[in-house]
């Protein structure tokens, strides 16, 4: 072989032919294959979003489980490395729907059939993930995509349903009601944890109102209460006042009315901060305010109702240090009228519209405005202020959200809350102040798990119920496809809705309905370490001796995602923890140190920054940066192409190499051998 000098190939060249290389030899397949069954390393990979696209943070993990994948089998251990896609829940839903031209899900079941809905869905999910396998792949990273699970498969999905099965019976699934927050553009509840995790808060401008409440008796008193979401008050049922505070009766314009003594300096003003012409006519405890009744500022809701009543959470620091009681809507409301069997008024439909009174039919959020305005026009309140507040938006349609009582499926984490965080201390994490830390306190504060969502693209909860003639209730969960069959005498193709909702079957003379729900995807992908086998209706003793993983690295914010739903489900099921080494890796931001944003256009996409400086320095940098320790990074190219330069010192050598090696006309004669015996000079043999 002869060598020619100034013959060195570009990275962008090389790269691709050693990937090309590898494909032709099978080198990852051979790989795994060498080694023995009996001596395997387990990592599991979580599965993106099919509908996503690969951006920086995707490539980050991936080099890390590339390189631990390659370490370990250097070692000698057998490293499958399976893909897997996340195919269901509200990112797949939105997506089609941009494609669909749907704009709310009232139109789901109108413009399109649920039937039609659900194929469009799947049809969606179908697509090859051409993107992803060829960013993946151009990254240099071994993964099995051939084989990856989707947890829209028939398999998938029946292993969902035994843990559904397991959990009920073991008195961990539950069905309640309860304060969610809940999106009226998408007509379903979301999780805490998702608005948390996706940072779903946005500085709003929002009416706040002070509104008069009018005390029974002949003393011509009320009570002003403030509130910064005028839209619940139509569903007013109560008043909440602290025990302990001091209120003073205020004299203003004609009208008398109670306001938290500390808070009175601050209510009565007016726009510009100029103090209002009132007079304190007297201060009382908040107790003797407690227990006396007032007129309804809307409809009458009954004898229990319309009350004033003592409640812990009311302080005087912002508002009127009175609040307005609409348990629907409210969750410290919800708890409070509850306790003293105060009635809970819902008069919003699933959309977000008035279902009653003078507003029937209007959106809350288009008419917030002018309910406040009106009540100031026709004297029932004192003024409107506007407010800025961070407030929690939907993480996939942008829209407001709210909080609203409503029925769902929930998973019991309060009763397990102990055993997760002995889970969790068994576990080894890098940084370990995240598992002290911040994942510790993330179960310690965790609120019992919405299981249950009002949408179509997902696994359908396998729950049928039905009604005694008594009005008794009879429930019936199903475990397997063949508990199905043998009680509807089918087997299905698919098992998502509407074809497991248009099925119905008789349960000893009861008539059992599908309730009509799906479940949250993060349980699906908490699912995955044996949901991605069929477990156990199939590789029962190849999930058990691969459960729990030896590694697992998403980055921070799976620590409410992903992380967290590992751990519920399967402490919950197997109660141990399923990873016994996490890396958790920061945030890579652009360089000013912004988020990454496609509109901003302040980053370079990764496969650029790949063909321009090589592969090799892409993955160095982040490596060897603070990012594997839980640290946020900020990207600039220039910092990929210093590694770059610093990577061609190795080809300078090989520049050197094949100069004099044309000069002398060496050439290679194809074997190898140990020249340590010819050498002499200690130049030569370092």
């Amino acid at each position: 072989m002869k060598f020619k000098s100034g013959s060195r190939r570009r990275a962008l060249e090389y790269e691709k032919d050693w990937v090309q290389r590898w494909k032709a030899d099978k080198t990852f397949e051979r790989s795994v294959e060498q080694r023995p069954a009996s001596k395997p390393w387990v990592f599991y990979d979580g599965p993106p979003f099919l509908t996503g696209t690969p951006h920086h943070g995707h490539l980050l993990v991936s080099t890390v489980k590339d390189v631990m994948g390659r370490f370990h089998t250097m070692k000698g251990q057998r490293v499958e490395r399976r893909w897997g896609w996340d195919c269901h829940g509200l990112p797949a839903e939105v997506y089609v729907e941009k494609a669909l031209g749907i704009t709310s899900k009232k139109e789901i079941g109108t413009k399109i059939s649920i039937s039609d809905y659900v194929k469009e869905c799947r049809a969606a999910m179908v697509k090859t993930g051409t993107e992803w396998e060829d960013t993946i792949e151009r990254l240099g990273r071994w993964v099995e995509f051939k084989g990856a699970y989707k947890t829209m498969d028939k398999e998938y999905m029946e292993s969902i349903w035994w843990a559904f099965k397991q959990l009920y019976e073991k008195g961990k699934i539950y069905e309640g009601e309860k304060i969610l927050i809940y999106c009226t553009k998408d007509a379903t509840p979301i999780s805490k944890s998702e608005v948390a995790m996706e940072n779903s808060y946005q500085m709003d401008t929002d009416p706040s109102v002070f509104v008069y409440f009018e005390l029974e008796g002949d003393q011509d008193e009320s009570v002003l209460a403030w509130t910064t979401t005028p839209w619940t008050l139509p569903a007013n049922v109560a008043i909440a006042v602290h025990n302990d505070l001091e209120y003073s009766l205020i004299s203003y314009e004609g009208k008398k009315f109670y306001v938290a003594s500390e808070a009175v300096s601050r209510v009565m003003q007016d726009e510009k901060h100029q103090p209002l012409g009132y007079e304190v006519l007297k201060r009382v405890k908040g107790s003797e305010l407690v227990g006396r009744r007032y007129h309804p500022l809307f409809e009458n809701r009954g004898p229990q109702a319309h009350r004033v009543l003592h409640a812990d959470f009311v302080m005087a620091e912002d508002g009127t240090g009175i609040v307005h009681e609409a348990p629907a809507y409210g969750e410290d409301d919800y708890e409070l009228c509850k306790r003293e069997s105060v009635p809970v008024v819902s008069l919003v439909d699933a959309d977000g519209n008035y279902t009653e009174g003078r507003w029937q039919g209007e959106n809350i959020w288009e008419v917030n405005k002018l309910i406040a305005k009106t009540l100031v026009e026709e004297g029932k309140a004192l003024k409107v202020e506007y407010v800025q507040h961070e407030y929690p938006h939907c993480h996939r349609c942008g829209g407001k959200l709210m909080y609203r009582a409503h029925p769902s499926w929930f998973m019991d984490i309060q009763g397990q809350k102990e055993e997760m965080l002995a889970a969790n201390r068994t576990t080894h994490w890098t940084p370990d102040v995240l598992r002290t830390g911040r994942f510790n306190n993330i179960i310690e504060q965790a609120p019992d798990w919405n299981l249950s969502r009002d949408r179509y693209w997902a696994t359908p909860i396998p729950v049928w119920k039905g009604e005694r003639t008594d009005g008794t209730e009879v429930v019936k969960v199903f475990g397997s496809y063949a508990e199905f069959a043998e009680s509807t005498g089918k087997m299905l193709d698919d098992y998502h809705l509407p074809e497991v909702m248009n099925l119905t079957f008789e349960l000893d003379g009861v008539t059992m309905r599908h309730i009509g729900k799906v479940l949250d995807c993060w349980f699906e992908s908490g699912s995955m370490p044996f949901a991605q086998f069929h477990y156990p209706f199939e590789n029962k003793e190849k999930f058990e001796s691969s459960f729990p993983a030896d590694f697992i690295i998403e980055a921070i914010d799976q620590t409410r995602g992903w992380f967290y739903s590992l751990m519920a489900v399967n402490v919950g099921l197997f109660g141990k923890a399923p990873w016994k080494n996490l890396i958790c890796t920061g945030f890579i931001n652009a360089a000013d140190g912004k988020k990454m944003s496609k509109k901003l256009k302040n980053y370079t996409p990764p496969m650029e920054l790949m063909d321009k400086y090589s592969t090799d320095s892409f993955r160095f940098l982040m490596l060897s940066g603070p990012l594997t320790n839980g640290e946020n990074f900020a990207l600039a190219d220039k910092d990929v192409g210093e590694v770059a330069r610093k990577l061609s010192m190795i080809w300078n050598m090989y520049d050197f190499f094949t100069m004099y090696a044309e000069v002398d006309g060496w050439e290679f004669s194809g074997t190898l051998q140990d020249p340590m015996p010819d050498l002499s000079t200690p130049l030569d043999i370092w």
